[in-house]
């Protein structure tokens, strides 16, 4: 049996969801600041959830590990970043294991309910990490930020929406699965026939012609059936 098309195209979506995700989590740019007041012209600010840098753009000069002056990183939506990114990295690791398992691999046939399962879970993990984008999106030009600054999204928050959506929708196509178990038991059960009880070779319940084809050869007469052509069959 092949494999279903819903369920590779949501173990093709969800690994890439995955390293979109890891990617935004760990890199420092949720959040780009520029044209910061007494600051060079070509000074970038990168903040993210776990780091702020700083690159002169001219020299392409970049350091990490910056101070938190204006207290950033106490913010609810970055803290709240902080929680929610790396447990939808933790989710969707157990989510992919559990669709493995289910989709048919070294199998006959795939395991639907379990692949079903690993859906709902992958689904989970992308509103995990969907939740924190949004909220420091909205949230983006209230964060604490120089005075006269400009303010603009980074790459990684665009990852980490691009990601999301990719393990949502690959969630989405593995709970396709549940169909299948639903038309499963909805199916009616028929009994088989007594022809595939006794075996192939078996004549039992098959159709017989009643009537006799070979009747004038019997009887050494010259052989002239007037029965219909496909009578024989």
């Amino acid at each position: 049996m092949r494999t279903p098309s819903a369920m590779i195209v949501g173990l093709v979506l969800c690994p890439c969801g995955l390293l979109l995700t890891l990617t935004g989590t760990l890199a420092p740019s949720w959040r780009q600041v520029s044209l910061i007041p007494d600051q060079p012209v070509d000074l970038i600010l990168e903040q993210g959830i776990w780091d702020i840098c700083r690159e002169r753009q001219s020299s392409h000069d970049r350091l990490c590990g910056q101070s938190d002056e204006l207290g950033y990183f106490e913010q609810l939506p970055v803290r709240v970043a902080q929680g929610l990114m790396p447990t939808s990295l933790v989710v969707t690791l157990l989510g992919l294991l559990v669709a493995t398992l289910g989709v048919r691999c070294w199998q006959k046939e795939p395991w639907y309910l379990l692949a079903g399962i690993a859906g709902l879970v992958l689904l989970l993990s992308g509103l995990l990490s969907l939740v924190p984008a949004s909220w420091y999106t909205y949230e983006l030009w209230g964060l604490p930020a120089p005075d006269r600054s400009t303010l603009v999204v980074g790459y990684s928050l665009v990852l980490s929406y691009l990601g999301s959506c990719l393990e949502i929708s690959g969630g989405l196509a593995l709970a396709l699965s549940f169909h299948h178990c639903c038309k499963e038991r909805r199916a009616p059960k028929l009994s088989p026939s007594p022809v595939l009880e006794a075996g192939p070779c078996s004549t039992i319940g098959a159709y017989r012609n009643p009537w006799d084809v070979l009747e004038d050869e019997r009887d050494g007469q010259q052989w002239r059936s007037t029965l219909p052509c496909d009578s024989d069959l």
